[in-house]
C-alpha cells in the first residue's frame, strides 16, 4: 500500500515541475518513488503517535508526509532552499511538521526541537555524501535520539554494522558502536529512485546503547581508535605509537594491564577492548 501520495514517479515529477525544480547532482538528490519502501521504513522505525521525530534531507516531502501521519511531531532539516516551497506545501497538509533550513552537518541540536520536545528518533533518506557524518554526530550530540532508521549507501551501511574481523570494520565502525548497535536492515533497489543512483542502498536501524563511560572517556577512546586505524596494515602497537609518539614502554604497560596483545591489528579489537585500553593508557598519562 502506498502511504505517501508523493511516492510515485508521476507525483514526484509533478511537484518538481510545479516548483520549477531540477535535480542537483551536487547535493546527491535522488527522490524515492516507491511507496512500499516508505512503508517498510516506517515499519522498521516502529514509530508511535506521541513520538517527536527528526528527518534529514526531506527533499519534496515524500517520506515526510508518511512520518507526519505516524508520529506526534516531525522536524525536517533541508539544506536546499529551492525545495522549501515544496516543503511548505507539505507543512500546510501536515500540521505537526516544522521545517528548518540548515546544513545537518553543522546545525545546532537546540534548533531541532519540536512542540513535543527533542526528537527521540531519526528517520531519513539521508544525503549519501554526509550520511555517515550526520548519524554519528547526532548520536554524539543529541542524547534524546534513541534510534535511527536511515537509508544510506549500501557500503556505508556495511561500515555502520561491521563487526571486528571484517574488512569494512574501521575507526568509524568503532566510534559509532560506542553509541549504537544495528538491529535491522533491508536493501533498496536502485529502481526505487528517480533518477536511479549509481550505487546500491540499504535502510538500517540503529538503537542507542546505554554505557557507563563519560563523554570525555568516549572522546579519548575515539582518539585512540583513530591512531589504531591510522596504519591498519601495521600491528596495533606500531600503529598507535607511530600516530601518537607515545613512549613504547609506557604503552606496553597499558597493553599488559588489559591483556591485549600489541601484535594484533586494530580491526580485531571490539569497542569494549578499545575503551579498556584507552582507560589503561590514561592511567599512565597517555590518551589524554
Amino acid at each position: 500500500m502506498n502511504i505517501s501520495r508523493l511516492a510515485t514517479p508521476s507525483a514526484t515529477r509533478a511537484v518538481l515541475e510545479a516548483h520549477g525544480l531540477a535535480l542537483k547532482k551536487s547535493l546527491g538528490q535522488h527522490f524515492l518513488v516507491d511507496g512500499n519502501i516508505v512503508g517498510k521504513i516506517l515499519e522498521l522505525a516502529a514509530l508511535t503517535p506521541e513520538m517527536p521525530v527528526l528527518e534529514i534531507g526531506p527533499g519534496i516531502g515524500t517520506l515526510t508526509v508518511a512520518l507526519c501521519a505516524a508520529a506526534g511531531a516531525v522536524v525536517a532539516v533541508e539544506r536546499d532552499a529551492d525545495l522549501l516551497p515544496a516543503l511548505a506545501d507539505v507543512a500546510i497538509e501536515c500540521g505537526n511538521l516544522t521545517v528548518v533550513r540548515a546544513d545537518a552537518v553543522a546545525v545546532a541540536p537546540e534548533a531541532l526541537l519540536t512542540p513535543l520536545g527533542a526528537p527521540v528518533a531519526l528517520v531519513a533518506n539521508l544525503p549519501y555524501a554526509v550520511a555517515a557524518t550526520v548519524v554519528l554526530r547526532l548520536f554524539e550530540e543529541m542524547p534524546s535520539i534513541t534510534s535511527a532508521t536511515v537509508m544510506v549507501q549500501a557500503e556505508v551501511a556495511q561500515r555502520m554494522a561491521a563487526v571486528p574481523g571484517r574488512k569494512d570494520y574501521g575507526a568509524y565502525s568503532v566510534k559509532l558502536r560506542m553509541y549504537a548497535v544495528p538491529t535491522g536492515s533491508f536493501p533498496v533497489p536502485r529502481t526505487c529512485f528517480m533518477p536511479p543512483p549509481r550505487v546500491d542502498s540499504t535502510v538500517l536501524r540503529l538503537e542507542r546503547v546505554v554505557r557507563t563511560e563519560t563523554e570525555e572517556q568516549r572522546r579519548s577512546t575515539a582518539r585512540l581508535v583513530e591512531a589504531a586505524f591510522s596504519q591498519r596494515r601495521k600491528t596495533l602497537r606500531n600503529s598507535v605509537l607511530g600516530a601518537t609518539g607515545w613512549a613504547g614502554a609506557t604503552f606496553d604497560r597499558a597493553l599488559a594491564d588489559t591483556d591485549i596483545d600489541g601484535s594484533r591489528r586494530a580491526e580485531t579489537l571490539g569497542v569494549d577492548e578499545f575503551f579498556a585500553l584507552a582507560s589503561a593508557s590514561a592511567e599512565y598519562g597517555l590518551c589524554g
